[in-house]
């Protein structure tokens, strides 16, 4: 097994910045064989505050879950389509098709708005500032679609209404992986994917009451159902902890050591004391190596693999062919399914996608991140050739068309048991501290991109009048998704237990992503062994930000 350690000039760049560097290398050295030991069910015990308020901001998500189902089935309303749509013929209205891609978009175009933003806001005011102002829009920006008279000002409110999203998709993942120790991050990170799988459930089911409404509060109460959610959440957020890494990267070493005390149960001075060594050890190791935090320092040296790695994985999900589950339904439609029942299908379809997260959590602890991201694309790859075999066979055949709707539901329970989930984890673990909200933004703005992309294309390969491909898309899809298998191999590592610091090292050390598991890594080469009883003092250098003070007691 090999050994990799940091090399002697960032162990001399460290040195430079932190005064009595090997007292706190050796502290530092403590809290990574803790955390390393650390159970789920200690990490539980111990952390419950930091579960609790990272659930609280990931839930957040449920929004843009909830309106994405919602305004995708509003074109099938005629309540809907009788307000913002035109009349083909007498007493039968539709939304055009430049509408409605415009409106399935205006969204992600307002998310990616919202991701360039929170790369900057989050970083400059921190996490939990950036939350309650992304909130505060939120409650203002719900008002105009459910006030919309016609169709130019419902797309101005899906664009605003993208721009809070596109803060709550990113800032979510980047607290939690930084107020969880390594043995909840894949929990707490995959949660978000949960989240959005649930408002999809919950909107499915609000669909699914309304669907007999004749008027126009058919449509207007399920947009109303959103303003739900940004109160209480803006509430919690209000007295919610700011990350004690964003505070450490501040300088602000008396605050964080404040919150590290409120995310844990009863620790001892001893062990605070060793989690904020390790968190100043960790950003000076990593301003050795990148001291830029910009969003151009993302496509330098060693964080350009960093961000590749990051946004290769979000766009996977863009990729692999998740566009076709929502058309699981049109497939069983097609097969002679009642539109009721096709809803009640819906329904159970996003729950399969619930179940299968919650799976994730368990398999992502035995099986890794990179190892069920090649599972599940492998499988996908088999479903969607399956599937596209069996679009050759006539449409009448209502036999295949029940085949490939069912195959549809195996589908999204495989890519939200693995890709689905995974990705968050991934993205959250592979970008370094210093520069992991930009880096998340990034690769979510390429997801944003590819989405705009299978929005516009999606709908062209399966209509009747443009390529008619139908089910035959899948090999399509396949082709793509094998694609991403193959990227996965090469390129994506396994961060498994490792803590921020040790993945610094083997990025910087130009690890193979094959090798990342089996790679043994010492960050804290050259460090004493001694370890004397101090404590650390906020007298963190305010003009230059380059030193942390140490005062023995």
């Amino acid at each position: 097994m090999d050994t990799v350690a940091v090399e002697q000039t960032h162990i001399d760049d460290v040195k430079n910045q932190i005064e009595h560097y090997d007292e706190i290398a050796a502290e530092a050295r403590d809290a990574t064989e803790a955390e390393h030991r650390m159970t789920l069910r200690e990490g539980l015990r111990r952390y419950p505050k930091a579960v609790g308020w990272s659930v609280l901001l990931s839930t957040a998500i449920i929004m843009e879950g909830f309106d994405v189902v919602l305004l995708n089935n509003f074109y099938a309303l005629p309540q809907f389509s009788k307000k913002y749509g035109v009349e083909v013929t007498p007493g039968e209205y539709t939304v055009t098709a430049p509408w409605q891609a415009g409106l399935s978009n205006g969204a992600q175009v307002g998310e990616i708005i919202g991701l360039g933003i929170n790369g900057w806001a989050s970083e400059r005011f921190g996490y939990r500032k950036t939350m309650i102002a992304a909130l505060s829009a939120m409650i203002c920006f719900i008002f105009i679609p459910v006030f919309a008279q016609n169709v130019q000002t419902l797309l101005v409110g899906e664009i605003l209404q993208g721009i809070p999203w596109g803060v709550f998709q990113t800032l979510t993942t980047a607290y939690a992986s930084e107020v969880s120790p390594v043995a909840l991050r894949p929990y707490l990170t995959a949660y978000v994917n949960l989240c959005w799988v649930l408002g999809q459930v919950i909107a499915s089911g609000v669909l699914r009451g309304i669907l007999n409404w004749d008027s126009e509060w058919a449509y207007r109460v399920p947009f109303c159902l959103q303003w739900i959610w940004p109160l209480p959440i803006l509430i919690g957020t209000i007295f919610a902890p700011e990350s004690p890494w964003w505070l450490v990267r501040k300088g602000r070493i008396d605050a964080a050591r404040k919150t590290i005390y409120r995310l844990n149960t009863n620790p001892t001075d001893e062990e605070v004391s060793n989690s904020l060594a390790l968190m100043i050890h960790t950003n000076a190791l990593e301003k050795s190596i990148s001291e830029g935090t910009s969003y151009w320092d993302c496509f330098r040296g060693v964080d350009l693999r960093r961000t590749e790695i990051a946004s290769g994985a979000w766009a996977i999900q863009n990729l692999c062919g998740s566009a076709f589950m929502g058309y699981s339904t049109y497939f069983l439609e097609q097969a002679g399914l009642k539109q009721s029942y096709a809803f009640d299908l819906s329904i159970g379809q996003y729950a399969i996608g619930a179940c299968g997260t919650v799976s994730s959590w368990f398999l992502m602890q035995h099986v890794g991140r990179r190892r069920l991201y090649l599972i599940g694309l492998a499988g996908m790859v088999v479903m969607l050739v399956v599937i596209g075999g069996m679009g050759f066979l006539p449409k009448t055949n209502t036999g295949a068309q029940w085949a490939i709707g069912s195959m549809l539901l195996i589908y999204t329970a495989l890519y939200d048991g693995t890709v689905g989930p995974v990705c968050y984890c991934l993205v959250a673990e592979v970008s370094s501290t210093r520069l992991r909200a930009k880096t998340v933004v990034i690769s979510r703005i390429v997801y944003n991109i590819f989405g705009i992309v299978n929005g516009i294309f999606m709908p062209y390969m399966l209509n009747p009048l443009k390529l008619d491909w139908g089910a035959k898309t899948g090999w399509f899809w396949a082709g793509l998704c094998s694609l991403c298998l193959i990227w996965t191999y090469f390129r994506c590592p396994e961060p498994k237990g490792r803590t921020y610091g040790e993945m610094d090292v083997l990025f910087e050390q130009r690890i193979s992503a094959r090798k990342f598991a089996t790679t043994d890594v010492d960050q804290f080469a050259g460090a004493g062994a001694h370890r004397p009883s101090q404590r650390i003092q906020d007298a963190f250098d305010d003009d230059t930000k380059e030193k942390y003070e140490i005062e023995h007691i």
